[in-house]
């Protein structure tokens, strides 16, 4: 357990505020993705069932496409990081020590907490710049800029997950939720 884990102490069920926090924040995010996902699935669904019964369909249902999986990749991310759900390779690592391994997957969380909050930072003046041209959508005339709004959240939520798995948590091998 590092020395930081003293700055947040655990709570009921083992688990500091923080945890708890971030846990829910996370599900939460990961469950408007999914919201996000199946609202337009259907908003689809009903545009080609009216195509296909001689109606004009949803106009602009391919704009909604476009904006919804931006608005759910960046609503994803703090949950995948929470469950350290990128992609591994171990092959070079297998044959070390456990603490050693650990120790290196530490790094690339820190790693990937830098990485997050970059495009944090990145995502955040280009959505400020966007926003000054008040770009539109060509149908529905949506605010280009709106689609950043979940991936800054979704990085900057990802962000503070990493530095968390990083300097709080104990758990070296699983995300907080267990796995």
């Amino acid at each position: 357990m590092s020395s930081w884990s003293s700055l947040w102490p655990a709570q009921q069920g083992g688990h500091s505020p923080l945890h708890t926090w971030l846990l829910r924040l996370a599900t939460l995010s990961g469950a408007a993705g999914g919201a996000v996902i199946l609202t337009v699935a259907l908003i689809v669904t009903v545009s080609v069932i009216m195509r296909n019964v001689g109606l004009r369909g949803v106009t602009g249902d391919f704009e909604l496409v476009q904006m919804s999986c931006v608005y759910a990749a960046g609503l994803f991310l703090p949950l995948c990081q929470l469950n350290k759900g990128q992609v591994m390779v171990d092959l070079f690592t297998n044959w070390l020590p456990e603490k050693i391994v650990a120790r290196i997957d530490r790094f690339w969380t820190f790693a990937f907490a830098l990485a997050w909050a970059c495009l944090f930072l990145l995502m955040f003046r280009g959505m400020e710049e966007i926003r000054a041209y008040d770009d539109r959508s060509m149908l529905l005339k949506i605010p280009m800029w709106w689609a950043f709004i979940p991936a800054i959240i979704g990085t900057g939520l990802s962000s503070l997950i990493a530095l968390a798995q990083t300097f709080l948590w104990r758990d070296d091998n699983a995300g907080p939720t267990g796995r």
